[in-house]
């Protein structure tokens, strides 16, 4: 009986490249010396990074490896 991990090893980096991802953004987030974070860093560059983690972690999900045959 042969049990099959429902993701690859490439899927397992991509995963953590996605959350490493997610929390370099909020950092940038939250180190924006603005008035409640309405500076460049709170409102335009933190968000893009945090949404390009999510499709990261999107592409994890769906990328299924090739099978060897």
């Amino acid at each position: 009986m042969e049990h099959k991990l429902p993701f690859s090893r490439k899927n397992y980096i991509l995963m953590i490249a996605g959350l490493i991802t997610l929390v370099v953004g909020f950092i940038v987030m939250s180190l924006d010396k603005e008035t409640h974070g309405f500076g460049f860093l709170g409102l335009t560059l933190g968000p893009i990074i945090v949404v390009a983690g999510f499709i990261i972690q999107l592409f994890a999900i769906l990328y299924r490896a090739e099978e060897k045959k």
